[in-house]
């Protein structure tokens, strides 16, 4: 008898799995095993979920608070008892060791919590009108409606809680969403999109297309779907804006994060251990890893060789060993750029301490310093496993490198003083400073964003549920305050 050849994974469409016209092969990025097989849909069936996207908006946003709360914590549960098979399918579609695959996964939990939260407490606001005497009698009462129905754009680099970043908060105030998951991690979102049809959202609510080209496109400029919610490469997110002028485009884009450490702070072990930590540990691939660290000139002696130390530390090798720390890169393409950018800054006049080679898509983790300010592992995002020492003679200093990017996402200040915790939180160009701690805190329930050109809008559950809604104003008379 012949081998029976399985059918790719399904993916959704109106909450239904199909297959679709063709197929496309996810592949290991350690190791460049076949993961498994996608269906990818054609035009009818991307039609098909964004016309049910729009026919079931009305209803959909008029659901009680309390049925989009149940579905959305019945989905927080099954990815608690699923939560193994999904750290595992994370690993193997990204490359993202295991170790923080399983926390990715605890933040999805956590984020579909927060959101069935908010979902019953998400409501409007009362404002008094007779703050002047035409008002006498008058009191507005203001709602926050769905704008309409979501395209949800994710990156490769969180394919699970960048999806449920924007699903979750999508669901919570009434919005259906049609996920277009990173062609390279799309399993997660499919995965995700299964957990979803056990709830009773209703037809069309949402929608998981792994789809290109074209019906890409077609997405992106789809009238019926006014709100694009993008996180990925800064160039595409602005090539999407331009594509969608009229469109809600919110947008989390590149980072360069500096992690800036004062004479003051007490602990460089400790210092030392969390910048080579969260600079290396997705193998940098993260918007908000560490790539420049810029030491005060009184405590750089004692510290570099401690960055150094804690980098060399680092476990490395296959993900799926639950002690490794650093992973592949994607693919080998941005694995070969990422060896390019360190040869370059290294010719340049940059110190090489650590690192710098290249296995495949694995590049050894690494510390440079005196990285020259033209090269582009100081201006621009590496997305890999470098870190770049600048020496400082002042805070003052510290904080106009750091902001000697193109980028403004978050930054991490190591200091004991008050004054110059506050002074960073007004110097910097970020949208946001972590005192004490590494550019790696990211609460899932908080606003999260950047400024220049680390996008526009917020992700966090309570921000994105903003962004997908609008204010609309009703004004009641002759009322008696």
């Amino acid at each position: 008898m012949d081998a029976i050849t399985p059918q790719p994974r399904p993916c959704w469409i109106a909450g239904r799995p199909e297959q679709g016209a063709q197929a496309t092969t996810v592949y290991h990025p350690f190791d460049g095993t076949e993961v498994a097989s996608v269906a990818v849909p054609g035009p009818d069936q991307v039609e098909r979920a964004v016309a049910a996207a729009a026919s079931v908006a009305r209803e959909f946003r008029r659901t009680p608070a309390h049925v989009r709360a149940a579905a959305l914590l019945r989905v927080s549960q099954a990815l608690t008892e699923r939560a193994e098979e999904i750290a595992e399918t994370i690993t193997a579609e990204n490359g993202k060791p295991l170790k923080w695959a399983n926390v990715e996964v605890t933040r999805a939990v956590n984020t579909f919590r927060f959101a069935a939260e908010e979902a019953r407490r998400f409501t409007g606001d009362l404002q008094r009108l007779d703050t002047d005497p035409t008002g006498e009698g008058r009191l507005a009462l203001v709602r926050r409606v769905p704008r309409g129905p979501v395209l949800a754009v994710a990156p490769f680099n969180f394919p699970l809680n960048l999806v449920a970043h924007k699903v979750a908060p999508a669901l919570a105030v009434g919005a259906p969403v049609v996920v277009k998951p990173a062609s390279a991690t799309p399993l997660s979102a499919l995965l995700l999109g299964e957990l979803l049809a056990g709830t009773d959202l209703p037809e069309g609510a949402f929608s998981v297309l792994p789809v290109r080209g074209s019906d890409m496109k077609a997405l992106v400029t789809d009238e019926r779907l006014p709100v694009i919610s993008f996180t990925g490469s800064t160039a595409v997110g602005w090539s999407l804006a331009e594509a969608a002028p009229r469109k809600h485009v919110v947008m989390e884009l590149g980072s360069n994060s500096a992690a800036i450490v004062c004479a003051d702070w007490p602990d460089l072990d400790q210092a030392a251990s969390r910048i080579a930590t969260f600079g290396n540990y997705q193998a940098g691939q993260s918007c908000i890893a560490v790539q420049r660290v810029l030491v005060h000139r009184d405590v750089a002696d004692e510290f570099v060789p401690k960055l150094v130390a804690a980098v060399r530390s680092l476990r490395t090798g296959d993900p799926h060993d639950p002690e490794v720390e650093v992973g592949p890169l994607i693919d080998e393409d941005n694995a070969r750029r990422v060896e390019e950018w360190v040869a370059e800054a290294v010719s340049g006049g940059a110190t090489l301490h650590v690192g710098g080679g290249r296995s495949g898509t694995s590049v050894e983790p690494t510390v440079v310093q005196d990285v020259p300010a033209s090269a582009r592992l100081w201006r621009q995002e590496v997305f890999g496993p470098v870190l770049a020492v600048s020496v400082v003679d002042s805070v003052g200093e510290a904080f106009e490198q750091a902001n000697a990017t193109e980028y403004g996402l978050q930054a991490g200040v190591f200091t004991r003083d008050l004054a110059v915790a506050f002074e960073a939180a007004a110097e910097l160009e970020v949208g946001g400073v972590i005192i004490g701690d590494v550019p790696s805190y990211r609460a899932d329930q908080m606003p999260y964003g950047g400024v220049k050109g680390s996008g526009k809008g917020r992700e966090g559950v309570r921000s994105a549920m903003e962004d997908f809604t609008e204010e609309r104003t009703m004004v009641l008379t002759g009322v008696t305050l």
